[in-house]
């Protein structure tokens, strides 16, 4: 079968990392895809002379290249504007389509809308949280839930110690994330971090990410000298091995896929008890989970992980016993049945 994949994001998050960990485990095993993004895409640049893909950027308005996707068997749609994309090529040329949702926004309820979910022949949600929200606008939404998966990101060991190396002596927290803060709340993990400084000076915080809010969060630790704005780095696992501990201060959130990340790197999380996290995070099981938007609430969760060694290790420990039912080779499996069975359907 002929799988075509829609994305027309702005950027490159976590969404698209995921959209191209799927395209490339289906590659490896020989299914034929072709990828649509729009002209600019980091997506496309990055599965460029993949086997068995062709990847097709187009300008908007995007709905005047619906054409390229006509000798398709079936439309996955990787976000709300390929959603609607899709939506259209069924219209014309009925072809099923598949929506995966990432995010537990709530979703206008309106007829378009409305017709656009119902008329999918799966949406695929990440969490409980997202699902909630989808059903919402309609429960004939034919949902099915198929999480994110961890990244097998590469570590180098000599990478690592020279992290290790540049902060030696510290005790490194990590957070991994756009500098977006109506989204992911690094205010708040900024300001437990002033009551940190205060206190336990060898504590050190290092951001992965850019954003719009980069230049107003650093304006809010001009005077601080315990965290380090590190910027977009490749390197993502070589730093998460260097951490000691992971705080995701996220106001809302899908899942938050960058978490099992986390866990395959062997590195405690505490998080915001908020969206699809809850179905990864167990409360003092796996990870600690705190109320969002308190910062007081992340400084105390810091400072009790900071203080006992032998809590780190069990909770890294508890949530690494589950991280294989997140491999890439799982969420992979689960998408080949569904295109399956829509394909049968079809004929």
């Amino acid at each position: 079968m002929l799988i075509t994949h829609i994305n027309f994001a702005k950027g490159y998050r976590g969404g698209e990392r995921q959209t191209q960990l799927l395209i490339e485990e289906l590659s490896q095993r020989g299914y034929k895809q072709k990828i649509i993004t729009r002209d600019i895409s980091e997506l496309a640049d990055n599965l460029q002379g993949l086997k068995n893909t062709q990847t097709i950027k187009i300008p908007k308005p995007y709905i005047f290249n619906i054409s390229k996707v006509k000798n398709s068997d079936i439309l996955h749609a990787h976000e709300t504007k390929a959603a609607q994309f899709c939506f259209f090529a069924n219209l014309i040329y009925k072809i099923p389509y598949i929506i995966t949702r990432r995010v537990d926004n709530p979703i206008k309820n309106n007829f378009f809308n409305k017709a656009m979910y119902e008329n999918s022949s799966k949406t695929v949600v990440l969490s409980n949280a997202i699902k909630k929200e989808t059903l919402k606008i309609s429960i004939d939404i034919n949902t099915d839930t198929i999480p994110s998966s961890y990244s097998k990101f590469k570590t180098n060991k000599k990478t690592i110690e020279k992290i290790q190396n540049r902060f030696k002596d510290k005790f490194l927290i990590g957070h991994i994330g756009a500098l977006d803060n109506k989204h992911k709340g690094q205010s708040y993990l900024i300001e437990a971090m002033k009551k940190v400084e205060k206190i336990y000076p060898d504590i050190h915080l290092i951001l992965l990410g850019r954003g719009d809010d980069e230049l107003w969060l650093k304006e809010q630790t001009k005077d601080m000298t315990n965290i380090t704005f590190e910027g977009f780095v490749q390197n993502v696992g070589d730093y998460i091995k260097a951490f000691d501990m992971f705080v995701f201060p996220s106001l809302n959130e899908g899942l938050g896929s960058i978490l099992f990340d986390v866990i395959q790197g062997g590195v405690p999380i505490a998080a915001s008890n908020v969206g699809g996290i809850v179905d990864i995070i167990q409360h003092n099981k796996n990870g600690i989970l705190f109320e969002v938007k308190n910062s007081q609430a992340i400084f105390e969760v810091i400072q009790r992980l900071y203080n006992s060694k032998d809590l780190r290790e069990k909770l890294s420990f508890e949530a690494y016993k589950s991280i294989e039912n997140f491999s890439c080779e799982v969420m992979t499996n689960r998408y080949i049945n569904m295109y399956k069975s829509i394909k049968i359907e079809k004929n």
